[in-house]
């Protein structure tokens, strides 16, 4: 299964790793946030909306930040765009701990995200211009394993500081730590360099003085596979982030899980997504882009559906959250290599980014009516028809969207026609020229 890394040029290892590492540490960051927040809560009465206010920009600020280094990554580069990010982010986790009040913290969160969601604009193209072809589903999808690697550091750090130091510094030094492994990801992408098609694309650019501009991805040309694929991130990443962000508060107050059970259950969940990364990014080379994603969409709504519903309780709980991380976490695996396949090269960061930031602020939307919802149903309920109308409109968008599996990138504006056994048609739209110089 692992034969393809042994493929693998010292040039494509390195970036590899240096993007494996990068992500991990973002995962890591991110995810002691959460275990800093009940903290906080006792220690600054903040209130509950407080608490989801920070989450939510958060958020927001990471799409933002994502789009906008995506855009700065097609004009700059991609490597130095992802040095830049990881800077970014680690400066501001360590910031964070310095935090006196609410405000600040909001402030610092606010900036934190804006590097997050960076950090895989730069890194997922990056490493889809630089990876063949043959590798390119298993190599991008494996790198975001580290995210799974990232949220189990992060368990065990925090279990570590926050049990043997008082809560009321404890929470300080976590955030701080995080910068450390940051140390370790610039060493690391030392000897990453610019993908040669981003480099060729960028001489012919300065060549003709044609630079794209911020909206060349909302052109007519790239328009229909902006907003599908948009429409695609959503279903995966903002629906399966919604169900997880309150599949917490389900396990407690529904099905009524013990704190340390509830623990188990945290490890259970990301040791599936871990495993679910990889077998996503191995079968996205195997039975193409379009075929995984809906595999494995039609798999994350069966497993909702049974936490749901079915009559469970106890460790059969916990055991059922190894398929339920495998399916809705590790579906994010493929979306990398195909986002990078969609969109020409000229816009390629700008477009792959704009895609998959969009799907995580509409994360937020949905977290909020799952909430909304829960008012006039119950929370079963709830989540349950969020997940069948994103993972609907997900599916849908897979059927509409051209498969990709195998082709070979090229510099240059011209956006990719569907592969003929795509079972797709194209509209004239797709197969003219970019108009990127406008």
């Amino acid at each position: 299964m692992f034969a393809w890394y042994r493929d693998l040029t010292e040039r494509e290892r390195n970036t590899f790793w240096g993007c494996f590492a990068g992500w991990a540490v973002d995962a890591m960051d991110a995810q002691l946030f959460s275990f800093v927040l009940p903290v906080l809560i006792v220690a600054w009465g903040m209130k509950t909306a407080q608490a989801g206010y920070l989450a939510t920009a958060t958020l927001l600020s990471a799409a933002i930040g994502g789009w906008a280094c995506g855009y700065l990554a097609d004009r700059f580069g991609r490597a130095r765009i992802m040095q830049f990010t990881i800077l970014w982010f680690c400066a501001f986790t360590f910031l964070a701990g310095f935090a006196q009040d609410f405000q600040q913290l909001m402030v610092l969160r606010i900036m934190q995200g804006l590097g997050f969601g960076g950090e895989w604009a730069a890194g997922a193209v990056l490493m889809g211009e630089i990876i063949r072809a043959e590798h390119r589903g298993k190599a991008v999808g494996t790198v975001q394993s580290g995210f799974g690697v990232g949220w189990s550091a992060a368990a065990i750090l925090a279990g570590l500081v926050l049990a043997h130091l008082p809560q009321e510094y404890g929470w300080r030094v976590l955030l701080m730590i995080g910068v450390l492994p940051g140390v370790l990801v610039l060493y690391l992408r030392r000897k990453i360099e610019e993908p040669e098609i981003f480099v060729k694309t960028r001489a012919h650019v300065e060549k003709t003085g044609t630079r794209p501009g911020l909206g060349a991805i909302f052109q007519p040309e790239t328009l229909r596979i902006t907003i599908l694929s948009s429409l695609l991130a959503f279903g995966v990443i903002g629906v399966g982030g919604a169900i997880v962000n309150w599949l917490p508060t389900f396990m407690k107050t529904v099905r009524e899980l013990s704190p340390s059970t509830s623990g188990y259950y945290v490890f259970v969940v990301t040791g599936g997504s871990f495993f679910g990364f990889l077998a996503s990014a191995y079968l996205s080379d195997r039975l193409g882009r379009r075929r995984t994603f809906q595999l494995f969409l039609l798999c994350s709504w069966l497993i909702t559906i049974a936490y749901m519903f079915l009559p469970l309780s106890g460790w059969p709980l916990v055991v059922l959250g190894a398929p339920f991380g495998f399916f809705t976490i590790g579906n994010y695996a493929a979306l990398g290599p195909f986002f990078t396949e969609l969109f020409p090269s000229a816009i390629r960061a700008s477009g792959q980014s704009f895609a998959y930031n969009f799907g995580k602020a509409a994360g937020a939307v949905a977290v909020s009516t799952i909430g909304i919802l829960a008012q006039y149903i119950t929370l079963a309920e709830a989540i349950g028809l969020v997940a069948l109308l994103g993972y609907s409109i997900a599916f849908v968008a897979t059927l509409m969207l051209p498969e990709t599996r195998g082709i070979q990138l090229t510099p240059g504006y011209e956006p990719l026609a569907p592969r003929p056994d795509s079972g797709v048609s194209s509209p004239p739209a797709e197969a003219a020229v970019v108009r990127a110089r406008r």
